[in-house]
C-alpha cells in the first residue's frame, strides 16, 4: 500500500535530521602530531624555551569554538629546540603547519627496537692488548688494573652516556660504581621514582633515570599533568643489554648458563650512564624520544645512544624524523649521537638513521660462535648454529620427520615444510624431532621453533640455504641451524632409512671463530634511501650474540633445569653494534674532551680496520668483499682513533649549507639554528653535486654521468676536504688512492704539510668515470706522513 504524502515526507524528514544527528556528533578523527618549530635559541623572546601560553594560542586558532575549550597538548620541547605534541585532526595539523614559526607538522611515528668477548675482540684488532681497560683504570678488571700502558693517554674527562631505550635493571652487577668517582658537578638531571624504583636505585654509575607517561594541557591554560605511571625499570632487557655495552663496568665469571664466559665490561666502564626510558616492547612514540633527547641534552650528557629507529620503508624526511631532529639540535650543542643502522638487510638501500650529523652503526660477528651437534642414527654428526640448552643425549635418539611428512590435512607442502603456523598435524609431530626448510624467509626461526614445539615435537633441525652466521637462542628447546649441504645430507639419511633417527646436543662457545668481522647477515646496507650523496652506515662494530646484561628472567623454557635466571643473555642486531660505537667514542672522548662530535667520529671512520682476522679484507655474508655500503669505513678501532693524525670537522654552518643543497628553504634553515644571519648559498637547492662536498670523513657520489663533449663521453666530478691537523705539529702526508679499474682518481694537491701556523689544509679529489663499469664503484683514498698515521677515506661513486 502506498504512502500518505504527508507520511513519507515526515519519515524523510526524519532519516535526514538522524543523518544530520550523527553526522554532527561524530567527532573527527584525532591522532597525535609533532610540530617542529626550529632552534630554542631562535625563539622571538631570546629565552630557552616558548611560553605554555604561546603553543596554547597556537592551537586555539585551529581549533573551533564547540571544542569545549579542551585540546590535547601532550608534550612540549624546551631547553635544544622548540615544539610541542598535540591531539590534532588532520585539517588541525595541516592549519598549523602554515602557522609562522614552524617548520614541520607530522604524525607521532611509531619506532622499532633494533635488537664479552666483543671489547677484547676489538682490542686485539688493534694489535695490542688490554688497552682501553687499563686507559680506563678507575674501572678497569682484576686483569689489567694497575698497568700503565705507553703510549695510551689517560681519560681527561668524566663522560656521560644517555640511553634512549626501555629503561634499565639497575640491581645489575654491570651497573655497580665500585671505584667511581663523584658525580660531576655539571650534570643536571635526576634519578625518577616510580612504582617499583627508587632513588637509592641510581649511584655514581647510573647517575640519572626518567621515564615517560603521557602529560596534558588544556587551553584554559592551566596545566593537568597525570603523573607517568610505571618507572624507569627495565622489564623487556633492550635497555638494560644496550646500556651495558655502551659502559657496563667489569664483572668477572660472566656467562649466559655457562656460555660465552669471562669479563663482561662496556667499552667506557669508567663513564657515567643516564637512562631515559622511552619504549616499550611494542616499539618508541616518535613524540617520546624527542622529548628523552631534549631532556638528555638539558642533563649534560656527552653522549646519546640510541638503538632504535623508522622503518626503511617508510622513512621519514629529515625535518620529519624525530631522531634526525633531535640529533641535529644535540650535535649543536656538543653531544655526539649514536644511532643503530636498522636490521633489514641483506637488502640494499635499508640503512636507517642516516643524516649526516648522526653516527650510524653498522654490525659485524666477533671471533666467536656458538654451535650445536646433530647425531644421527647411523653415527654421523653435524655441526650447526644454535644457542640452546638442550637435554637430549648422545645415548639415545628420537625419530626424524620432515616437515612435508608431518602436514595436517589440507595444508600445502610449501608451508608444512616451512613449518607455518597450524600447518603440521601434532599426531604426526608428537615426541619426534621435525625437519624444516627456511624457502620462505616471512616466518622466523622462534615463530617456527614455537610451530614445533606447540605440535609437541621433540626438537627442530631447520635447514637454511642462507648462511645467515647469526645464531637463534631457542632456550631450553633443542634446536640446530645447518646449511643447505648439511641439509641435503640429513634428507637424504631420512629418505633411505626405514626408521631415521636423531639428537640434537646443547650448544657450545667455539673460540677463535674464522673469518671476524665479518657484515652481519641482518645488518641494513647503504645506499641511504634520503641521499646517496653521504656515505652510510659510517662504521661496522660487533652486533651478533653479543654477552651483556639482562634482567633476570623466569620464564618458562628459557631456564636450563636447576639454574636459577641468567643476569646476562646473548642477544644480536645493530642495537648492539651502536652501543659499541658509542662505548668507543667515549673513550675517545674521555682522552680528548674538546674533541667535537665530528672529529670523534672522523677519528674512529679514518681509523677503521678493513681486514679481518684472517688478513684478508672484511667480508659479508656471501663471503664476498664487504662494500662501504655494508661496513662503512669498516670495523671501529678505539685504540687507533686515539691517534688519528688527521680529522675532518664538520661544523654545523657546514649542516646547514647541506639542508640548503638538500632542498630547504632559506626561512626553515634560520629557524634550524641560531645564525640569524645564514642565507643559502645561490643555486644551493636541490644540488647532489653540492651535497657530496660536506666536509665528511667518507665521500660518495650518487651520479657520476657521462656527457657528450663532441664525439667523445666524460665524467667528472670534483670533491673537496679540509683536513685538520691533530697529530704532530710539523708533519708532511702524502696521498695514496686504491681504486677499482676503469675508475681514474687525481688528488690534488697529492702532498699535505702542515706546521705550527698551518694546522688546516684543503685539497681536491677529481673522479673520472670515463672508462668505469656502471654502477657503484668502490675504493679508498689514504693519507700517510711515513710514522705510524694511516688517515683512510672510503669512496663509493655511481657511474652511468
Amino acid at each position: 500500500m502506498a504512502l500518505p504524502p504527508s507520511m513519507l515526507q515526515t519519515i524523510c524528514f526524519l532519516y535526514a535530521a538522524l543523518l544530520l544527528l550523527s553526522s554532527s556528533s561524530a567527532d573527527p578523527i584525532r591522532q597525535q602530531y609533532v610540530v617542529y618549530m626550529g632552534s630554542s635559541s631562535s625563539s622571538a623572546n631570546g629565552g630557552e624555551f616558548a611560553p605554555e601560553s604561546a603553543y596554547l594560542q597556537m592551537l586555539s586558532s585551529v581549533t573551533e569554538s564547540d571544542d569545549g575549550g579542551e585540546m590535547g597538548l601532550v608534550r612540549r620541547y624546551q631547553h635544544a629546540f622548540r615544539g610541542f605534541s598535540a591531539m590534532l585532526t588532520e585539517d588541525q595539523a595541516s592549519a598549523l603547519s602554515g602557522q609562522e614559526g614552524v617548520i614541520s607538522v607530522f604524525p607521532d611515528p611509531i619506532l622499532k627496537l633494533h635488537t664479552t668477548r666483543s671489547w677484547d675482540f676489538l682490542e686485539s684488532m688493534s694489535g695490542l692488548s688490554n688497552l682501553m681497560s687499563s686507559s680506563n683504570s678507575s674501572s678497569s678488571s682484576s686483569s689489567t688494573s694497575g698497568h700503565h700502558i705507553s703510549g695510551v693517554p689517560s681519560p681527561r674527562r668524566d663522560v656521560i652516556i644517555g640511553v634512549i631505550d626501555t629503561g634499565i635493571w639497575p640491581e645489575s652487577p654491570s651497573f655497580n660504581d665500585e671505584g667511581i668517582g663523584e658525580i660531576p658537578s655539571r650534570w643536571k638531571g635526576i634519578c625518577m621514582e616510580g612504582s617499583d624504583f627508587r632513588k637509592s636505585n641510581c649511584n655514581r654509575k647510573l647517575i640519572g633515570a626518567r621515564y615517560y607517561g603521557t602529560e596534558r594541557t588544556y587551553n584554559d591554560n592551566k596545566t593537568h599533568s597525570s603523573k607517568p605511571k610505571g618507572s624507569p625499570r627495565d622489564t623487556v632487557g633492550h635497555g638494560t643489554h644496550t646500556a651495558s655495552i655502551a659502559a657496563g663496568s667489569p664483572v668477572a665469571n660472566a656467562s649466559y648458563y655457562g656460555l660465552a664466559r669471562g669479563t663482561a665490561k662496556g667499552g667506557a666502564p669508567s663513564a657515567r650512564i643516564a637512562v631515559y626510558k622511552a619504549c616499550s616492547e611494542d616499539g618508541c612514540s616518535g613524540s617520546t624520544l624527542l622529548k628523552a633527547i631534549d631532556d638528555a641534552i638539558a642533563d649534560g650528557v656527552d653522549f646519546i645512544s640510541i638503538s632504535i629507529g623508522m622503518s626503511s620503508t617508510f622513512q621519514a624526511d629529515f625535518l620529519e624524523d624525530p631522531i634526525a631532529i633531535g640529533a641535529f639540535h644535540a650535535q649543536e650543542k656538543g653531544v655526539t649521537v649514536v644511532c643503530s643502522a636498522g636490521n633489514e638487510g641483506p637488502q640494499l638501500n635499508t640503512v636507517v638513521n642516516s643524516a649526516p650529523w648522526i653516527f650510524t652503526a653498522a654490525a659485524s660477528n666477533i671471533d666467536r660462535d656458538f654451535q650445536s651437534t646433530l647425531v644421527l642414527g647411523d653415527g654421523r654428526t653435524f655441526k650447526g648454529s644454535t644457542i640452546n640448552f638442550s637435554n637430549l643425549r648422545r645415548s639415545r635418539t628420537y625419530p626424524l620427520v620432515f616437515g612435508a611428512g608431518a602436514a595436517s590435512n589440507f595444508t600445502p607442502i610449501s608451508e608444512s615444510s616451512n613449518c607455518y603456523p597450524g600447518s603440521l598435524d601434532r599426531n604426526k609431530v608428537a615426541g619426534k624431532i621435525v625437519v624444516c626448510v627456511a624457502s620462505d624467509f616471512s616466518i622466523s626461526r622462534r615463530i617456527r621453533k614455537m610451530v614445533v614445539e606447540d605440535a609437541r615435537g621433540r626438537g627442530m633441525i631447520l635447514v637454511n640455504p642462507e648462511d645467515t652466521g647469526v645464531p637463534f637462542d631457542s632456550g631450553t628447546f633443542p634446536f640446530i641451524e645447518v646449511g643447505g649441504r648439511y641439509g641435503t645430507s640429513i634428507l637424504k639419511y631420512m629418505n633411505k632409512t626405514k626408521n631415521p633417527k636423531g639428537t640434537i646436543l646443547a650448544a657450545v662457545d667455539v673460540p677463535g671463530y674464522r673469518p671476524a668481522p665479518s657484515v652481519a647477515y641482518f645488518s641494513s646496507r647503504g645506499p641511504g634511501p634520503l641521499t646517496e650523496n653521504i656515505l652510510k652506515p659510517d662504521v661496522m662494530a660487533p652486533g651478533v650474540s653479543i654477552l651483556a646484561a639482562f634482567p633476570p628472567k623466569n620464564v618458562t623454557g628459557t631456564v636450563p633445569a636447576g639454574e636459577k635466571p641468567s643476569w646476562y643473555a646473548l642477544k644480536s642486531g645493530t642495537s648492539m653494534a651502536c652501543p659499541h660505537v658509542t662505548g668507543a667514542a667515549a673513550f675517545v672522548k674521555s682522552v680528548h674532551p674538546k674533541w667535537s662530535p665530528s672529529m670523534i667520529k672522523s677519528a674512529l671512520m679514518t681509523t677503521a680496520t678493513v681486514f679481518n682476522n684472517l688478513g684478508k679484507p672484511v667480508m659479508n655474508n656471501s663471503r664476498q668483499s664487504a662494500s662501504p655500503h655494508e661496513a662503512g669505513a669498516g670495523e671501529i678501532n678505539p685504540i687507533k682513533a686515539l691517534n688519528p693524525g688527521l680529522v675532518f670537522h664538520t661544523t654545523t654552518l657546514d649542516y646547514l649549507r647541506f639542508l640548503c643543497y638538500y632542498g630547504l628553504s632559506n626561512k626553515d634553515i634560520k629557524s634550524l639554528s641560531p645564525r640569524t644571519n645564514f642565507t643559502c648559498p645561490s643555486n644551493s637547492t636541490n644540488n647532489d653535486r653540492l651535497m657530496s662536498n660536506l666536509n665528511y670523513p667518507s665521500i660518495s657520489i650518487a651520479v657520476l654521468s657521462r656527457r657528450r663533449i663532441g664525439r667523445a663521453a666524460t665524467a667528472t666530478q670534483t670533491i673537496t676536504r679540509t683536513a685538520t691537523n691533530v697529530g704532530h705539529v710539523n708533519s708532511t702526508y702524502i696521498a695514496m688512492v686504491h681504486a677499482p679499474s676503469g675508475l681514474r682518481v687525481e688528488v690534488l694537491p697529492r702532498k699535505l704539510v702542515f706546521t705550527e701556523r698551518v694546522g688546516r689544509l684543503t685539497f681536491r679529489v677529481v673522479f673520472n668515470g670515463t672508462k668505469a663499469p656502471r654502477g657503484y664503484n668502490y675504493g679508498s683514498l689514504t693519507w700517510r706522513d711515513g710514522r705510524r698515521h694511516l688517515v683512510r677515506l672510503v669512496f663509493a661513486v655511481n657511474v652511468e
